[in-house]
């Protein structure tokens, strides 16, 4: 039997590739990457501190980095960002949108306004990313948009409605688009990369109304499991979402096949297991209006604050990413879902 063609060392060799939220977290580790595979980076967020630093971790893995600061909140301002993105590095061949902001709390604890920003920055920031990436790709009949969502887009938990709220829509949206895109029978391609619980600093400058600092439920996983999985799927925009971590998978399957049973679950554990035991002061700084740069510059790199459990790898990623064992990693899910449900019933 042949042995499997390699992929290239460098696959986005001289090609132009956008990332936002760029400064911090999954969009930091994912231009990073981008940068190790040759790429010319534009990093979009609103720190321009957290974009300094990451830009020079691009640079330093030989890509090529381009810094613009925006609000991806602000449809007008994303058009002009992605005007000089490619009057500077060129026509957009990748557009990732990763951008988010959220807060923990109860429904009816949430301010109108707090609410409304998470929705604009999280879905409406990708909306207007994935229309800036559009309006220049399809005449050129070529390109790729990459959402990075969230298996919360699917199985939502309690204490965040808004930004369960804005996944499910980036769902519901890039299904839209697809289906337009299919119909014109076009190149251009979207996709979404549906990501487990990860270790980045979210929690630690989110807005929170909880009695204990939050975390993330458990397992899980560093930024850089999340990064490969979003250049799999910048090659292979084609497929409508790419599962991440067995964890991804069993939830979402078992939302599909017993959704019943697993919100009596959720509703049961979902608060416990998105706190610490560390008690909340309520004064503590967040990011919802504004970038934690700080009055000295401050750069919160891509990692959180859950370094000692968070994994590097994920086997269930890795194997679903070779065409092959797609049908096993998803087996393997479904019996991972079942196993886990049947338990909980006890």
């Amino acid at each position: 039997m042949a042995a499997a063609a390699r992929e290239p060392r460098r696959p986005f060799e001289g090609r132009t590739v956008v990332v936002t939220g760029a400064s911090a977290g999954v969009g930091r580790a994912t231009a990073r990457a981008f940068g190790e595979s040759g790429a010319r980076v534009a990093l979009l967020a609103r720190g321009r501190v957290g974009l300094e630093a990451a830009a020079e971790e691009v640079r330093r893995a030989g890509g090529e980095a381009l810094v613009v600061p925006v609000d991806m909140a602000v449809a007008g301002s994303v058009e002009a960002a992605a005007d000089r993105v490619e009057s500077r590095l060129g026509p957009v061949d990748v557009w990732v949108n990763a951008a988010f902001t959220s807060v923990f709390a109860p429904f009816l604890a949430a301010a109108p306004d707090e609410y409304e920003r998470v929705t604009e920055v999280t879905y409406l920031g990708c909306v207007n990313g994935t229309r800036a990436a559009l309006r220049r790709m399809l005449p050129r009949n070529s390109g790729a948009v990459v959402q990075v969502g969230s298996a919360l887009g699917e199985a939502a938990v309690p204490l965040q409605a808004a930004y369960c709220g804005a996944k499910h829509a980036i769902n519901g949206f890039t299904a839209s688009v697809r289906l337009e895109l299919l119909h014109l029978h076009s190149r251009v391609a979207v996709t979404v990369v549906q990501l487990p619980a990860v270790n980045t600093p979210q929690f630690s400058w989110a807005l929170s109304r909880l009695p204990y600092r939050p975390r993330p439920v458990p397992p899980v996983y560093q930024p850089e499991v999340a990064a490969r999985a979003v250049l799999h799927a910048a090659r292979r925009p084609r497929r409508r979402e790419h599962l991440v971590g067995a964890s991804t998978a069993a939830a979402v399957l078992a939302h599909r096949a017993a959704p019943a049973l697993l919100d009596r679950y959720v509703a049961r554990t979902g608060y416990a297991s998105q706190q610490t035991g560390e008690p909340a002061t309520g004064e503590e700084p967040h990011n919802l209006w504004a970038p934690l740069d700080g009055p000295g510059g401050q750069d919160h790199g891509a990692h959180g604050t859950f370094d000692d459990e968070a994994a590097a790898r994920s086997p269930y990623a890795a194997l679903a990413r070779r065409p092959v064992a797609t049908g096993a990693a998803v087996v393997g899910a479904v019996a991972l879902a079942a196993r886990s449900l049947r338990g909980r019933r006890g």
